[in-house]
């Protein structure tokens, strides 16, 4: 015989109802004693009733924030098509998600989402976050409220996120150094530009990058890191600055946008094919530049992946408790060239 809510509360010692809120995450349960509770459940085999919590959804929807950075980008656009399309299949089981974009890497702005959905009563986040210390404090207060955060794209330090979802950055990092040292074939001075230091995986990809490169091709030359704040203007002037001081130029690695302005620099420079390009994201944009011979390598990490999975993953533990098999969901690391683009 299937065990109930009301034998696990009577093995608890508790109420129905701080069963069913330490289970469901329904509500305020002080953490040793939802920990009590999901273990006895977890020791009887005991399941929810799947059925009739869906009904319950419907009467009374679990909404689910969804926050993004840099929401003007190509890879974001992408992005929030996986989300929408999650949006889309949870709603059907009567849950909402809230999304909400922001245009540039702001935490201050971000904190102001994260405060704006918790009033419109949310029970579970997602977010591309910035790596701060005013947002780390608000969210593990949120989390010590009973509500989950998951982290995708890039993650945030010190923080007690349910999960992180998006690219390894080091392994992804460490497959540019290999494909630029192939390309300049371990010889010459290479330009590195990342977005915004204050996004974590920006500034982990441009420092993974560099360690692995000059480690295999200790002839490498690095110029001083570019940051173009995910913008291709900044970064077509960022080109232009650089060959201007170096016109040997050889290699440039993007390690987040602004790869159209990169690719504008070279064709008014005339070094298409002489200076090698290695970057991120199988966009539109990206992948016609590829085919024209302006990029020689791009990382696709999957975006659609990682603004769907963060929905499913926040709505599979809301709706039955149990949380990720892993702490980090790495997606791929997929190589594209003119030739299988």
């Amino acid at each position: 015989m299937a065990v109930t809510v009301k034998e696990i509360a009577r093995l608890a010692g508790v109420s129905r109802g701080t069963v069913d809120r330490a289970l469901y995450n329904r509500g305020r349960v002080k953490p040793e004693v939802a920990e009590r509770i999901r273990r006895i459940a977890k020791e009887q085999g005991y399941e929810p009733n799947r059925i009739g919590r869906a009904l319950a959804l419907t009467k009374k929807p679990i909404k689910i924030g969804v926050i993004v950075q840099s929401a003007q980008t190509s890879f974001i656009r992408m992005l929030i098509e996986g989300t929408q399309k999650a949006a889309e299949e949870v709603g059907n089981l009567g849950a909402e998600v809230l999304l909400r974009e922001i245009d540039t890497m702001d935490a201050q702005r971000q904190i102001e989402m994260v405060d704006e959905l918790v009033e419109a009563g949310i029970k579970g986040l997602a977010l591309l976050p910035v790596d701060d210390n005013l947002l780390r404090r608000r969210l593990n207060d949120l989390i010590s409220q009973g509500i989950p955060v998951v982290t995708f794209n890039a993650d945030i330090s010190g923080t007690k996120r349910l999960c992180f979802i998006g690219q390894d950055d080091r392994r992804s990092s460490h497959t540019a150094a290999g494909l630029m040292q192939v390309l300049l074939g371990g010889r010459g001075k290479v330009l590195v530009m990342t977005g915004h230091l204050s996004n974590l995986s920006h500034s982990r990809r441009a420092a993974y990058f560099m360690e692995e490169l000059g480690r295999i091709a200790p002839d490498i030359r690095f110029l001083d890191l570019a940051l173009t704040q995910d913008d291709d203007a900044v970064a077509h002037q960022a080109v232009l600055d650089a060959v201007a001081q170096h016109p040997d130029l050889a290699g440039i690695f993007i390690a987040s946008n602004g790869q159209s302005g990169v690719c504008q620099a070279l064709r008014e420079l005339h070094l298409v094919g002489r200076v090698r390009v290695v970057c991120y994201d199988n966009t539109p944009e990206n992948r016609e530049n590829l085919r024209e011979g302006a990029l020689d390598f791009l990382l696709d990490q999957n975006s659609f992946e990682q603004g769907y999975q963060p929905v499913m993953t926040l709505f599979q533990y809301l709706f039955t408790g149990k949380k990720p098999l892993e702490e980090y969901f790495f997606t791929d690391v997929i190589i594209k060239t003119r030739y299988n683009i």
